[in-house]
């Protein structure tokens, strides 16, 4: 008997249920899903890789110029220069540990540009993600960019406070492994320029996803929920080469994480885009994104969103626009409903 699904109903013909747009309950595993839309951009051989390894990688999703773009406005958006290096470690005084943490890792706390808004409402990047969920009622997640220079001086890793257990920023899986429902979960990065091993960024151990009900079998009842503790012999940790523009998509099951940058000289620099299934039904969800949109406001569904300190994106540029597609990812229009006559309407 299929389990039993519970939360806000996605706007969808398969049965995908979640009460915050992230992580999903369904009949059917994604890495166990059987296909009823035709494939848009994968091939079967990419959707194979993909069920079997828990990851894939997207060719030229967007164009190498937009990564570019992208790439740009993150250095303008913190006040860095790419040619000089002593600008990468500006002095910071951070209100909390997470703050802290935050900056070490690079994230850049800009949400709403007109760039960003760019490469969510790609008609590739976003069959991309049809092709993976089998379902063409999307919402694109209103995440952030990542511009990762050498972990040195005040970015080096060594000042976060390292745990045993939990989450660990070089390999952790995104849901609780131990649960006998696993949720579906997707997330994904585009590449705004090249990837090198000396550079860090994405790493996962596909091996362990492929083995992982057998794995799971072997391991004691008080394991880690979200650490793998492995042999990395058994079950190699890879950095999957990415270009600018490659849209790299991986499974919640998948264990994965973000190497150091340990190069003299480089950055590591990503766009974290992904999409779920719609939860149109879920009012207050779909108002704040809307809100968030308008207004520039730091969206507020997860708790590491923190927003820039210094100058919040609200006092820099208005809000971006958006085309058909780009509504309906966002949530301004229905996918099931009759467009909405304006914005101010929609949002009032």
């Amino acid at each position: 008997m299929p389990p039993v699904v519970r939360g806000y109903r996605a706007a969808s013909a398969r049965n995908y249920r979640s009460s915050n747009a992230e992580e999903y309950l369904a009949p059917v595993s994604l890495r166990d899903l059987e296909k009823t839309l035709p494939l848009r951009v994968l091939s079967e051989e990419d959707f194979g890789f993909w069920q079997t390894y828990g990851y894939v990688v997207v060719k030229e999703a967007i164009p190498a110029a937009l990564a570019a773009e992208l790439l740009d406005f993150a250095w303008n958006f913190q006040g860095m220069d790419p040619r000089r290096p002593e600008t990468w470690y500006p002095a910071r005084k951070h209100r909390t540990k997470l703050h802290r943490n935050l900056y070490v890792y690079g994230f850049v706390e800009a949400y709403h540009h007109q760039l960003i808004w760019e490469s969510r409402q790609s008609r590739r990047v976003y069959d991309a993600f049809v092709d993976v969920w089998d379902c063409q009622e999307l919402w694109v997640t209103l995440d952030r960019l990542n511009l990762n220079p050498p972990n040195r001086g005040n970015r080096s890793r060594s000042l976060i406070e390292q745990h045993d257990t939990g989450f660990d920023i070089e390999l952790h899986w995104d849901v609780d492994t131990t649960l006998d429902e696993l949720p579906q979960r997707v997330q994904g990065i585009i590449a705004l320029n090249s990837s090198h091993p000396d550079l860090g960024g994405f790493q996962c151990s596909p091996e362990l996803f492929r083995h992982f009900e057998r794995w799971r079998d072997e391991q004691p009842a008080d394991r880690d929920p979200i650490r793998p503790n492995t042999d990395r012999a058994l079950f190699p940790v890879v950095n999957p080469a990415l270009d600018p523009g490659d849209l790299l998509i991986w499974n919640g099951h998948l264990a994965h994480g973000v190497a150091p940058n340990l190069s003299t000289n480089g950055v590591r620099a990503v766009q974290y885009l992904s999409m779920m299934p719609a939860l149109e039904t879920h009012k207050d969800l779909r108002r704040a994104r809307i809100e968030s949109w308008r207004t520039l406001r730091t969206p507020r569904s997860n708790r590491t969103m923190v927003g820039d300190s210094d100058r919040p994106e609200a006092t820099r540029y208005g809000t971006a626009s958006l085309t058909t597609l780009g509504r309906k990812l966002l949530g301004l229009d229905s996918w099931t409903e009759a467009p909405s006559p304006t914005p101010t309407e929609e949002t009032r």
